[in-house]
């Protein structure tokens, strides 16, 4: 049981627990592997009602760009979060790269689901996270990568 959201990049699922949910994770297939990625967000304040929210963000919108999948606006058609934090995903091409700008008062977090990338010069593969508070952000993938990036306050 939690109260939190779980957040599952890939297809922009967006479950809030609220008041309290029992979650599971389990891969039907009994040949095929599976490659999860699941986040935990704690929410801004206890007690928010339970929600269930589903989007998907086609290849084209997150090729080559940042593409905002989580928002406490929803703003962009993102799923809402009730957190001050925006949730970008990113699949770049070996050589091509992605920038951001973070405020003042913020900080990022970069995850590599896929490949691997240089974030502002650092080496990261797959699996690596990196927590940053330099204002300009510059993500360069050195193979094919899949990347989230959490703008924080």
């Amino acid at each position: 049981m939690g109260n939190g959201s779980i957040i599952h990049p890939g297809d922009g699922q967006r479950m809030s627990a609220g008041t309290g949910v029992r979650h599971s994770e389990a891969n039907p297939s009994t040949k095929d592997p599976v490659h999860l990625l699941q986040i935990w967000i704690l929410p801004d304040q206890h007690g928010h009602q339970p929600g269930y929210e589903q989007k998907s963000f086609p290849e084209e919108e997150k090729r080559g760009r940042l593409r905002l999948i989580a928002s406490p606006d929803g703003a962009q058609g993102s799923v809402t979060i009730h957190q001050d934090a925006k949730l970008y995903v990113s699949l770049l091409s070996s050589g091509h790269q992605v920038e951001h700008e973070l405020a003042q008062v913020r900080f990022g977090w970069l995850q590599v689901a896929k490949g691997a990338v240089e974030l502002n010069g650092n080496v990261l593969k797959q699996g690596d996270g990196a927590a940053t508070d330099d204002r300009r952000l510059v993500i360069k993938a050195t193979a094919e990568s899949e990347i989230l990036l959490f703008d924080l306050a």
